[in-house]
């Protein structure tokens, strides 16, 4: 009972990093599906902390979270029963059944106009 202390600080120090890594991106935002659309709607994307909130591009609410197995790369949607692998920078996010969400960034701007 001595080294019970002892053997929960080694515990935890041993998955520390692994918390701290998990869901290191943010992946709030706008994303259009680009690939298995099950609609034609913006699709939406709200992070706080590690849970997610998620709206399909059909309209469809879900909640997210980081996948148990693999926290830094992707997220588990419990109302598909399924998970999705995000790209480093957030830009793509690939679902399990094929669908691909692309972040939408907006138009182009317009160059800057020369003054003469």
């Amino acid at each position: 009972m001595k080294h019970f202390p002892i053997v929960v600080a080694v515990m935890t120090a041993a998955l520390a990093p692994t918390l701290v890594s998990a869901q290191s991106i943010n992946l709030t935002g706008i994303y259009k599906c680009v690939r298995v659309c099950r609609g034609n709607l913006p699709a939406y994307i709200t992070q706080n902390g590690t849970e997610l909130n998620l709206l399909t591009e059909a309209g469809q609410p879900s909640r997210a979270w980081p996948d148990w197995y693999w926290p830094a790369t992707r997220i588990w949607i419990d109302a598909f029963n399924q998970s999705a692998v995000y790209s480093p920078d957030g830009m793509l996010i690939q679902f399990d059944n094929g669908t691909i969400w692309q972040r939408d960034l907006g138009p182009v701007p317009p160059p800057p106009r020369s003054r003469r």
